[in-house]
């Protein structure tokens, strides 16, 4: 890092967004952090409907500080016919346009990519939604929980008694990383050929994208892995095990490994060659009779026993930390991950984007307040102060 320079890879891309909830937000920061201007449109006196998740920050929402730093806020009522005009005065200068609108509204908006692109040739439009553009379930309303339904997530999800839903929002953070991928891509394309292009993001399609091991390990009607809580559904032994205070969590990948964990771990070097255990497939399938002899060997021993010998043997381990423990990780810690960035409450903590570069380093800017920048947007758009004026007293931003 300190051979970064102060130049972003994303220094002068200007992007204007649409956008709501989780997974345009998540794309458009990651484009801030590498140096992007963002522009959040926002509804005037409500803005982002996330902003009101919750109060869990001093007053502001969790998921809106996690998504929104390094920002700018511009509000516009787009069903006004004055707003619209701001709007292209916007996309007439920007590189970008991302938007995760209902189905169809930006469209009915005329900000379909085919409108667009005649009008700014250079812009790319990225369009994230529940299901696509086209097929039967366009224009169905789409929700983190419904996608990891029906992409199959919860299936193979929870106990064998309950499915359930991952604890973060993964199909939005799975169409939030693949729009940001592609708008990355599609940056470098246009430096090839001079024109932009329509990115077209499927919640489902990343998320079943992110299903491929659980796809094809039931392929051509194969049994799917069962659901196995915090275990490996197929490897064993690989998940949580009790120790005398606490829990453990560790995973053996291969033969070598389990010869380790039986001779320096249970102690009991006999176990290893145990025709009952002799293969991953055979210590699977007996879980719960190999997991009755390691729950007796770590019974007596504290969790930080049993990680030490899991060290000593080579063998990953992890501790089951609470969000309270990761805050005040020692990992996360020594390499200086953490930031204080500005916001409307106060300086607040912010993690460092992941992958540290030695050639710059990542934008970490405030957390808008709703509406913070209008004024100031709109003057660099053209505005007077009597037009920007009259803007508010009528309900335009």
């Amino acid at each position: 890092m300190d051979n970064a320079t102060s130049s972003r890879p994303l220094d002068g891309i200007t992007v204007v967004s649409l956008e709501h909830a989780i997974a345009a937000p998540f794309c458009t920061r990651q484009l801030a952090d590498l140096g992007a201007r963002v522009i959040k449109v926002e509804r005037p006196g409500v803005g982002d409907f996330a902003r009101a998740y919750d109060e869990r920050v001093h007053g502001l929402a969790s998921h809106f500080v996690w998504t929104n730093r390094s920002k700018q806020s511009l509000t516009l009522n787009l069903k006004a016919n004055e707003a619209q005009g701001a709007l292209h005065a916007l996309l007439s200068e920007a590189d970008v346009l991302v938007q995760n609108l209902a189905p169809g509204a930006a469209q009915r908006m005329g900000l379909s990519f085919a409108v667009l692109h005649e009008c700014y040739p250079r812009l790319i439009v990225c369009d994230i939604s529940g299901y696509g553009d086209d097929g039967p379930y366009r224009d169905r309303k789409a929700y983190d929980l419904l996608i990891q339904s029906e992409a199959g997530f919860l299936s193979v999800t929870g106990t064998p008694e309950a499915s359930a839903k991952a604890g973060c929002s993964i199909a939005d953070i799975a169409a939030g990383m693949y729009a940001y991928s592609n708008i990355l891509a599609a940056l470098l394309q246009r430096g090839k050929s001079g024109e932009g292009s329509h990115i077209d993001v499927s919640m489902l399609e990343a998320t079943v994208e992110w299903m491929g091991y659980p796809l094809y390990y039931a392929f051509d009607g194969a049994p799917p892995p069962p659901r196995a809580g915090a275990s490996h559904s197929t490897i064993y032994p690989y998940g949580p095990f009790p120790a005398l205070d606490g829990t453990v969590m560790l995973g053996l990948q291969n033969e070598r490994e389990w010869r380790a964990f039986c001779e320096r771990v249970l102690m009991q070097p006999a176990l290893a060659d145990d025709p009952r255990f002799d293969a991953n497939a055979k210590r699977s399938a007996a879980r719960d009779e190999l997991g009755a002899i390691i729950n007796e060997a770590f019974a007596t021993l504290s969790a930080e026993q049993v990680g030490a010998r899991l060290d000593a043997a080579g063998i990953a381990n992890a501790k089951v930390n609470t969000m309270h423990d990761v805050w005040a990780h020692p990992q996360l810690d020594a390499r200086g991950r953490w930031r204080e960035i500005d916001s409307p409450v106060g300086r607040l903590p912010a993690l460092l984007p992941p992958g540290r570069s030695s050639a710059f380093t990542p934008r970490m800017d405030a957390i808008p307040a709703l509406g913070e920048h209008t004024d100031a947007i709109l003057a660099e758009l053209g505005y007077t102060e009597t037009a920007i004026a009259a803007f508010h007293r009528d309900g335009v931003v």
